[in-house]
Formats: structure tokens, sequence, C-alpha cells
């Protein structure tokens, strides 16, 4: 690289997927990259470490998905092994087993959404109520991803879309809000429904693998992010934890000259953002320059979900059918998963002891809750679902609250989002919140925009190769077909209705 290119400085600003992957590339195209991560350990949401007594903990366990070509891709290039083999899950009720869900990949291949209806095993949902779905398909198709769809469908709600489309309100209850609760960490009628075909799309329907699944073997702060972090360290950037930023500062050009943190300055060429909605709106509130700009004073008008993440350990060995498991109905309006480390983990696997992580989503009603009221819960609901665990003593837990965490997809909130490019020239926007057309989800979408920021910057500053990007799998052919001939019809539609009518 050149002289003139090690000269450019950008300024990244949060240490989780979008930042780390964003911080990589810019640093093996020679740039002076400075990564600023106001927590402990790079890695954000999905950082973890150990306790006092060495054993290690994190703010929830995080899959990784079929269509996750980016993030794997990554894993391949760092010459790591993080992950288990692709797993069977299952789903629970207070009323016991649901839903048992095969390996989707190890099944003959159906046309999409074929697949994920007929080799799905549920245990009492009965088939009149899985046929109610076949409307909904419609909904599917109209929605593209495209910034006219999300406009069409971000006002209303995930329930209404449902209601609307005729699905029963048993397969509501125990099929699609638990999706929602574990998939946009809310109930229906607090759900857009742009996300919601989003995110059903990307992840059971699009194609027949799509569910399938495999998990970290330890936490990923420890078995991706750590290698990751010394791997760009080797490349000359620079990973800086316990840095908050709380302003930028501008030139008369609207150019962002520095970053502020606290008593620190930082300059550079360009600037990275890639915190989460809840970290951005702390900035803004913060930054007299940001504020004067209304897309981001407008950030505070978006929220953010709280999540409880506890682990357990008991005194004897439990057998836990499947690793991962996904339950509702024990609360209203709050999801929640277990996981068998035992199974999982590396560290877990010779141990007599059962270890379990559960997490709760949309988890309100739970923080203010002392450790010891959290632990009884959850050893209650796992009883529940598993009736060995009511023998069984917890001998150590761990409890970690995570006030407004994750991100809240709610009905109206896509006209708030931002998108890579921002009103400052250098200033680019990553994260899973970020508006982009790539299709994807979570980790994977949080990764996927840190490199197109990094590529939104490489193109400013005119130095470095792009970041190749996997696209999300084609539609399959069918598919296409239909979103042609309803596009087809639309258009047509619009061109001779009045264009008065509510999106």
């Amino acid at each position: 690289m050149s002289q003139e290119n090690q000269q450019k400085k950008v300024i990244i600003v949060g240490a989780g997927w979008a930042g780390l992957g964003a911080t990589y590339h810019l640093a093996k195209q020679g740039y002076d990259v400075t990564l600023l991560e106001a927590g402990k350990y790079p890695g954000g949401l999905v950082a973890g470490w150990q306790t006092s007594t060495g054993k290690s903990v994190e703010a929830g366990i995080h899959g990784f998905w079929y269509p996750y070509k980016n993030i794997f891709s990554l894993i391949n290039e760092l010459n790591i092994n993080p992950f288990t083999n692709w797993t069977r899950s299952a789903q629970y009720s207070p009323a016991g087993l649901e839903v048992e869900s095969p390996i989707f990949q190890q099944l003959p291949k159906l046309p999409t959404p074929l697949g994920t209806f007929i080799y799905t095993q549920f245990q009492r949902l009965p088939l009149i109520d899985r046929l109610s779905a076949l409307p909904l398909l419609y909904s599917l198709i109209d929605f593209d991803n495209s910034d006219d769809a999300w406009q069409r469908y971000d006002f209303i709600t995930a329930r209404e879309l449902f209601k609307t489309f005729g699905v029963s309100q048993r397969l509501y209850k125990e099929a699609f809000e638990p999706m929602l609760l574990v998939g946009l960490f809310a109930p229906g009628q607090q759900c857009s429904a742009a996300a919601t075909l989003g995110m059903l799309y990307y992840f059971i329907l699009a194609h027949q693998p799509d569910f399938d699944v495999v998990w970290c073997r330890g936490t990923v702060g420890e078995k991706i992010f750590r290698p990751w972090v010394e791997k760009i360290t080797s490349l000359g950037g620079k990973v800086l934890a316990k840095h908050k930023v709380t302003d930028v500062i501008v030139d008369e050009n609207n150019i962002i000259k520095s970053v502020v943190c606290e008593d620190q300055k930082f300059d550079c060429d360009a600037v990275i953002f890639a915190v989460g909605v809840t970290g951005m709106k702390k900035i803004v509130a913060n930054s007299p320059t940001l504020q004067r700009h209304p897309q981001f004073r407008n950030l505070h008008n978006l929220g953010a979900i709280d999540v409880l993440a506890t682990r357990l350990w008991f005194d004897r060995k439990i057998h836990i059918p499947r690793p991962s498991n996904a339950c509702f109905g024990f609360d209203d309006a709050t999801g929640w998963t277990f996981f068998d480390l035992n199974a999982l983990h590396d560290e877990y696997q010779q141990q007599q002891e059962t270890v379990v992580e559960a997490d709760f989503y949309h988890a309100n009603q739970f923080l203010h809750l002392d450790d010891q009221e959290v632990v009884k819960t959850v050893h209650g609901y796992l009883a529940t679902c598993i009736p060995q665990f009511k023998q069984a003593k917890v001998v150590d837990s761990s409890v970690i609250r995570l006030g407004n965490a994750v991100t809240h997809f709610a009905p109206g909130s896509y006209r708030y989002m931002l998108r890579g490019n921002t009103v400052f020239k250098n200033l680019f926007m990553s994260g899973d919140w970020i508006i982009n057309r790539h299709g994807s989800w979570s980790q994977e979408k949080a990764y996927v925009t840190g490199l197109e920021a990094a590529n939104l910057a490489i193109s400013y500053l005119q130095m470095g190769d792009f970041a190749n990007i996997i696209p999300v799998e084609v539609d399959e052919v069918h598919i296409q077909f239909a979103r042609n001939i309803n596009q087809l019809g639309r258009n047509f539609s619009q061109s001779i209705l009045p264009n008065f009518w509510l999106p």
C-alpha cells in the first residue's frame, strides 16, 4: 500500500459485528483504523466474559443460520473452527413439547415453502389451523424488501397482517407469535408487518434449508471475536475498549474532522458508526453537533427491547432432547429460549453437572426481580418443559440484565431508521437497524452493513478495494415468477387508479 493510503484515518465506533467487519476490511486495505468501544470488551451484545469463579457467561446465545453466507466466509478466511454441527431444535409450551424441526438440508428438497410446511413436526397443532396460513403467502410475494414494500407494510402491525389474511387464532398463538417473540423480540401487536415478513422470509421461507442453524462451541467473544481482533491488530488496526464517544467535530464543509471521547480527540478522514439504536441515541443526546440535524434527532423515535440472559448450573446430568429450544405461553408478551450447553459448548461436554442458558426477550417484567427470584422462575419454567429438572438443584447461576438491548422494529419505525450515507459527507452508518437492500437479518445483516459502510468510506476516500459482499440466495423460480406477475398487476393498477390510498 502507498504511504498516502496509510495516512488516511478512519474512526469506527462500536465493536460488534458491524464495527469489527468494517475495521477488518479497512485494515486489510492499509488504512489507519481505530475502533472505539464503550464497553469493557469488543463484541457488543455478543461479547462473552468470565465470572470471578472462572465460568464463561455471555449476553445471550446467538445462532448462525444457513443463509449467513458472509459470516461463514469470514470464518473460513480467519481459519477458525468455532461452530457446532447443524442442530435440531424444539418448541415447548406449558403443555409440553409442541414442535420439532429437522435438519432441512438433509431432506429431499421441495419447492418453497412446502419443505417448511411438510417436514416440521407439529405435535398438537391441527392441520386445519396450519392450512389457514396459505392466504398469507400473497403478502410474502408482495413484500420484496424494496423501499416501496417497506413503506406499504411498515405501518401495519404483524397481528393486523395475520388477521387480515385469515390466520387462525390457534396458529397465530402457537406458531407465529412465538416466532416473533424470539425473532423480532416483541409480541405481534408491537411488530412492524414489514419487519415480520422480511424476518420470516429470510430465516424460514425463502429456501428449505434456511432454518438450519449452528451454534458457537463457546462464547462468541472467545471463539470468534478474540482471534478476529488479534488479526485486526496484526494488520495495524487499533481496538480501544472503554472509549465512550460523546461528540464529533465538524468543519465548515460539513465534514467530520474529529471524534470526541470525553477528554480525548481522535482526528479522522472518515467515520463509521456501528452501534445499536440505544447506543446511537446516547451519542446523539450528548452531541450538539448531531442534534442539529433532523435525521439524528429523529432517532429518539426509535425504541429497543429488554433482554434477560441467565445461565444455571445444576447438580446432576439431565437429558435434554434437543440442544436449542424456544418456548411460548409462559408469559403473555415474553418469549424465551433455553440451550443445553453440555451439548453445544466444548468446556461443558465432559461435566456431570447440567449447564443451561435461558434467555428471555421482551423481558420488561423480569428485569427488576432480584437474582434469586429470577433463578427460581427459570428453574420452574425448565421443569415445566422437562420434568427431570424438578428434582435437580441449582448450584450456581448467572443473571445478566440487558435493558433496551435489541432493536425494536415497531410499526412506523422504518421512516426514522438511517441509511448508510448521512448528512455528513464522511460519516457512514452500519448495524442491524440500518436500512439496506441486502435482505439479511440479525448478525449477518450487522456484518454486511459493516462491509457496506467500509465500501462507502473507500468510495469517499478513493483508495483501496471494495469488500466482496455475498448476496442473499436468489428467489426460487416460482417465487420470482409470482413476484413479477404481482408487480405487473401493481404497476397497472397504479397507472389507472388515483394515488390517494393510504399505503
